[in-house]
């Protein structure tokens, strides 16, 4: 499971675009033509790449309403970058040497000067500012004034099926302004959703898996069903739990104490308390102690029937209790977004950055990358540099869709985790036998066969492609210097000669066939709630394992923060701290014997029984060095001790 902009949310197709105050779209009637000249800067990426001549639909009506963000540049832009790498980079005399949020602020931050003079400039256009942050003014009216304070048009575009607003030219600002402007978001509308205040729904339907399982893998052989690759196969791990994760990645004797954690998602669990206390207990996790978890929670909610609201609540669900299993002593807190729209998971990391809430950030969510404007991946790198300056590292799951091909016809990586200034988490399918021994991992990719009617064969095995780690080599962003000697040029230059970043960094576990076992409570189908637990994966459950493992390594080094962590995980790169992974590590194929309910929560409809291939990723490969479904490889014994030497 991984929360996604793009599919889990609401099951939409979500732009990554600001969401705009609802307001009708006229067509055909003509739009105030603004001025652009000589005396203004223009920001680039603000017209997104759909927006083509061919599919021009005329001018938007000047009347129509936009609400939109101006992203301020601060200070000194190119020195907060400049600085975000030097204290990130093990080679660098300033390495480790971060500031604190007041100081970043104040020398990187807009001046008071900078943001009256941003306000004076869109006030004096007609429009309305409605909020002042660190990072942003917003700012709302009609078309009009906004073509009047961009320096642009704004014209009706066809996108696929839909009709929206987008600028006709990039967006300018005036060079009086002498460059305190880095972005604005929202003069495009795709998608225009009209905004509502919802309270949080009730739990999702109970999920559950039927067995038999493994309790470590191939304890239990499915002996009755069908061979794969020329021998009889395991049942699917009912879950592996913490204990098995902590001894898989060399987790030794620490447990995270002093580090302090952060997880954002969309939304609240309203019963995340109960749900983590009750399954720390029921697996021997160290009990949580009062104030180990806190929430930072919006005063309000929106959009939850578009965004699925529930849905999110087993994300935050999985990702507390995966961190508290990987890292029992370390401090948790959870900010939750007010949506899934980027303008509020923005607003939960920046509530982070500026108030330096946690050393690591986990986050299990993102979009494809077709779906990223320059506008907003400005505005995302901007809060991701504020938080290596401080020493926050910033832990995005790749994606559960592998090369997208399948979901979305194109091959392409996933975003966030395309930023040159995040780790991006890949996944594996992970082998623990008996006594919590690692056997070894596989890149995460699944084919299924279903059982024949008769029971003597899987149907057209080895099936059809279900799932897969994210990753690949981005179309927009450029290869990053730590990339360099490590990635093969294959892959960094698969999308242009220059190079390109390529996702993931680091990896572990996420396959639901070899998945972690979670406990939440949901709603069941004589409509009561109870807790109750299950098997799930996805690079959603690699980001916060990655994420436990990295405060392992911080407790490891006396508690000094790791912050951007890609240039020391790729200095790291070849060593023994990290395994290997491969599709094939035992040198013929691997599956799992899987059964489930058709219902999906008993046996009252009857059970589907399937064979899961592993190792099978799209058109992505897990290979000997570094490969663009597990990065680097995953932690190995020696790789939380390996920071003692930072």
């Amino acid at each position: 499971m991984r929360s996604n902009r793009a599919a889990l949310r609401a099951g939409a197709s979500m732009a990554a675009t600001l969401p705009m105050i609802a307001g009708a779209l006229a067509l055909g009637i003509p739009a105030a033509h603004a001025a652009d000249g000589p005396t203004r800067d223009t920001l680039a990426g603000t017209k997104p790449a759909w927006a083509t001549t061919k599919a021009d639909k005329g001018s938007t009506s000047d009347t129509a309403q936009v609400s939109a963000r101006v992203y301020l540049a601060g200070r000194d832009a190119a020195g907060l970058a400049a600085y975000a790498k030097a204290v990130s980079d093990p080679a660098s005399p300033a390495y480790g040497k971060y500031l604190s949020a007041a100081q970043s602020q104040a020398r990187f931050g807009a001046t008071k000067a900078q943001v009256a003079a941003v306000k004076s400039w869109l006030t004096a256009a007609g429009l309305k500012v409605t909020g002042t942050s660190a990072h942003y003014v917003s700012v709302s009216g009609d078309v009009a004034a906004a073509e009047k304070a961009f320096g642009t048009q704004l014209h009706n575009y066809a996108k696929g099926t839909k009709t929206y607003r987008a600028p006709s030219k990039s967006a300018s600002a005036p060079a009086g302004l002498d460059g305190a402007v880095l972005t604005v978001t929202g003069l495009d509308n795709a998608p225009h959703k009209a905004a509502s205040k919802d309270q949080l729904p009730p739990p999702d339907a109970v999920f559950k898996n039927s067995g038999p399982f493994s309790s470590y893998y191939g304890s239990n052989t499915a002996s009755t069903l069908p061979s794969a690759y020329g021998k009889k196969i395991p049942y699917a791990v009912q879950g592996y739990t913490g204990k098995q994760l902590r001894a898989a990645y060399g987790a030794g004797g620490y447990t995270g104490k002093g580090v302090r954690i952060a997880i954002t998602d969309a939304y609240a669990s309203p019963t995340i308390a109960y749900d983590a206390a009750t399954y720390a207990k029921a697996h021997g996790d160290a009990r949580w102690k009062t104030g180990q978890l806190t929430q930072v929670l919006p005063s309000d909610y929106t959009r939850t029937e578009e965004c699925g609201a529930a849905g999110w609540y087993g994300e935050e669900t999985l990702d507390v209790e995966a961190v508290h299993a990987v890292a029992p002593a370390a401090n948790v807190t959870y900010v939750g977004a007010a949506s899934c729209y980027d303008d509020d998971l923005l607003d939960s990391l920046s509530k982070i950055v500026d108030n330096h809430l946690a050393d690591i950030v986990s986050n299990s969510w993102g979009d494809i990358e077709a779906n990223q404007t320059p506008d907003l991946a400005a505005a995302y790198d901007q809060v991701f540099q504020f938080g290596a300056v401080e020493g926050i590292g910033f832990y995005f799951s790749s994606g559960d869709n592998g090369d997208e091909v399948a979901n979305t016809g194109t091959k392409q990586v996933d975003t966030p985790a395309n930023s040159a200034w995040v780790t991006a988490v890949g996944g594996t399918s992970l082998a623990v036998g008996k006594n919590d021994k690692y056997l070894w991992e596989t890149g995460w990719g699944t084919d299924k066969a279903s059982l024949s009617a008769d029971g003597k064969s899987w149907t057209d095995f080895p099936g059809a492609y279900t799932s897969g780690a994210g990753g690949g080599t981005s179309r927009t962003v450029a290869e990053p210097y730590y990339q360099k000697g490590v990635v093969p040029k294959t892959l960094a230059t698969a999308n242009s000669a220059a190079g390109n970043r390529v996702v993931p960094d680091i990896s572990a576990i996420a396959d639901p066939n070899t998945g972690f076992r979670v406990g939440q409570t949901q709603t069941f189908p004589d409509g009561t709630e109870q807790y109750s637990e299950y098997r799930i994966g996805g690079t959603s459950l690699a980001a916060p394992v990655i994420a436990a493992v990295q405060a392992l390594g911080q407790e490891a080094r006396g508690g000094r923060a790791i912050g951007f962590a890609n240039p020391t995980i790729y200095a790291k790169y070849g060593s023994r701290v990290y395994h290997d992974v491969t599709d094939n590590p035992t040198g013929s194929g691997l599956a799992v014997a899987r059964v489930d309910f058709a219902n999906g929560y008993d046996a009252a409809d009857g059970l589907l029984t399937s064979v899961r291939s592993l190792g099978k990723d799209s058109s992505l490969s897990a290979v000997k060095g570094y490969d663009d479904v597990t990065g680097v490889g995953t932690p190995a014994n020696g790789y939380v001790e390996s920071y003692r030497r930072r």
